[in-house]
């Protein structure tokens, strides 16, 4: 009896919550399915079904191609960088020499996070300026000026420069995650690693690495997803261009939505990201069985 009395209180408990999750989370995503079926516009009631017609175009388009591009660059380099190297700089400052010195550095790498991304993408839009930026100022006075170029405003580097934003704002947030499952390894196991003769860096990689495998699984999940929904950085910084060179899947949604007023079109896409970031949660969840640490 008292067991019943006691599921029945959990119940009850989650009963709100269910309920937030079903209206804010699945019924707005069955509902964007249904809206891609549709061709329709903002601007009036009227809907036309087209059925899997907004899908067939989108997988021709070599827009939607060139976005899909950029986010998997977009998460390969956020793997190397963020993951990567925020385990490294994790690693150097649970170092016993730099405990003294690890809540300036921790303050100092992760300050960016905190920081509006709006106010983030107009900062650097002034540092990569081609007049003004002291990006090109440094390359002419380390004698690199013939490197020096609109950063932004080319087709070739304008991709690279968003992504090099988001390495530096969020590789600190990481690196925070690391330090965490870094303090939970036993001291012992370095002890016994030091006994048998290994240095520091077979140590990172023999213990430091195995023992923080299940959050490096979470924040290479985290990483990827993000960059999946990256927008913010995009828009701010080029708005998809120059041309399409730097558009990804989420900027070319809010054209496709609010400039080109294809709400329909932007259903699909939206979609896609949808499909995109759903598989890799639950890659991680099933397949890794990762997020007890997080």
């Amino acid at each position: 009896m008292k067991m019943y009395a006691d599921r029945r209180l959990a119940c009850t408990y989650l009963f709100p919550a269910v309920i937030l999750v079903l209206v804010f989370i699945y019924y707005p995503a069955v509902l964007n399915i249904f809206y891609s079926l549709y061709r329709w516009s903002a601007f009036s009631e009227k809907k036309i079904y087209v059925g899997m017609h907004y899908y067939n175009r989108l997988f021709k388009d070599p827009v939607f191609y060139v976005a899909l591009k950029n986010n998997v660059l977009y998460a390969v380099i956020s793997i190397v960088f963020q993951v990567g190297f925020g385990l490294i700089i994790a690693a150097i400052l649970e170092e016993k020499f730099m405990r003294r010195f690890q809540a300036f550095f921790r303050t100092v790498y992760f300050s960016p996070a905190v920081i509006s991304l709006t106010v983030v993408g107009l900062l650097w839009q002034l540092i990569y300026n081609s007049n003004i930026g002291i990006v090109n100022a440094f390359l002419k006075l380390i004698g690199l000026g013939n490197y020096a170029q609109d950063w932004l405003g080319s087709s070739k580097t304008a991709i690279y420069a968003v992504i090099a934003v988001s390495q530096w704002q969020y590789t600190g947030y990481i690196m925070i995650l690391f330090l965490v499952a870094i303090q939970k390894i036993p001291y012992e196991l370095y002890e016994a690693a030091m006994i048998d003769g290994a240095n520091r860096l077979q140590m990172f990689f023999n213990v430091t690495v195995p023992q923080v495998k299940e959050m490096i699984l979470v924040c290479t999940t985290i990483t990827i997803i993000g960059a999946f929904k990256v927008f913010d950085e995009v828009y701010v910084m080029t708005a998809g261009g120059p041309g399409r060179s730097s558009e990804v899947l989420a900027t070319y949604l809010y054209r496709s939505a609010f400039r080109n007023d294809e709400m329909g079109y932007a259903a699909a896409i939206a979609f896609v990201i949808f499909i995109i970031t759903f598989v890799l949660s639950f890659l991680q969840i099933k397949l890794f069985r990762t997020g007890a640490d997080a």
